[in-house]
């Protein structure tokens, strides 16, 4: 049966007591301090909720950032119910904020996560229309959480430019067929394995696609030495692609037990805010 999921910003501190008993429950971690959170909302952050009658089943929190003389919103965290996934409040999250920092005055929101987890990808990039041109190793150090233990923590770091061409006109490049270097064979447990080329990546196609798994968590339970595998290919092939003036603009899914991140040229998105009279 589909929930009514209603969505509101958090403000008080009672929302904030909210928000750490699902931490708990989406992390197994120790919560974010309601003084740091409830702080945040009164200074330029953003924390919105997702709500199945009273019972808080999600939310966003974003704090307000500042790089080179320029103001972002940075969304740190988003978490959401196991049985509430996949039901698309996720991107409801995302939108009401994205709504609520235009009205602030933001125009970037940054966040980041994990480049092995695909359907996270899949919705920062072909859903919301984020890019990513950087990769950080190693992001958060040694972390003991049930979904980052035992693995360096990697991340991918999105760029939202909510007013953008991009995000507006939910911008797609118009390529043809994209180049996938890549082959995947198969580890005796049956889960994806990466093989690099033997050549160097194409730096002068128009668009290059990178394999990744569909469910790296099962990987990373049953062969951890395989998921280390793929940390490192992956952050050397997203470290090149980048240097080379490549970003991520998409993920395309199929049903072979990977999904593939496309890459365009960075020059080629239309990322400068559209002026309020050319909306259409």
């Amino acid at each position: 049966m589909e929930k009514d999921i209603t969505l509101r910003k958090l403000e008080s501190n009672a929302d904030m007591r909210l928000i750490q008993q699902l931490e708990r429950e989406v992390w197994d971690m120790s919560p974010v301090p309601t003084h740091q959170t409830f702080t945040a909302s009164k200074n330029g952050g953003i924390l919105v909720g997702a709500f199945d009658g009273e019972k808080l089943v999600g939310y966003c929190y974003g704090f307000a950032g500042f790089q080179d003389g320029k103001t972002y919103l940075c969304s740190h965290m988003m978490g959401i119910l196991p049985a509430y996934q996949s039901m698309g409040i996720g991107k409801r999250l995302k939108l009401e904020q994205r709504c609520i920092a235009k009205q602030m005055g933001y125009d970037l929101i940054t966040w980041t996560f994990d480049p092995l987890e695909s359907r996270n990808a899949h919705l920062n990039t072909s859903k919301l229309f984020g890019i990513s041109r950087t990769y950080i190793e190693d992001c958060y150090g040694e972390m003991d959480d049930g979904l980052n233990r035992g693995l360096p923590t990697d991340r991918l770091q999105i760029e939202w430019w909510i007013s953008s061409g991009r995000v507006e006109r939910s911008w797609t490049p118009d390529i043809a067929k994209y180049v996938n270097p890549f082959a995947i064979s198969r580890s005796p447990s049956g889960f994806p394995v990466l093989q690099l080329p033997e050549k160097d990546l194409p730096e002068a196609a128009e668009g290059i696609e990178v394999p990744v798994p569909q469910d790296f968590q099962a990987i990373k339970k049953q062969d951890p030495e395989l998921a280390l595998d793929w940390r490192m290919k992956i952050r050397s092939v997203f470290q090149s692609l980048f240097e080379a003036g490549f970003a991520v603009v998409g993920v395309r899914k199929a049903e072979t037990g990977v999904h593939y991140y496309q890459f365009v040229s960075i020059d080629t998105i239309p990322l400068q805010p559209i002026e309020r009279g050319d909306q259409q």
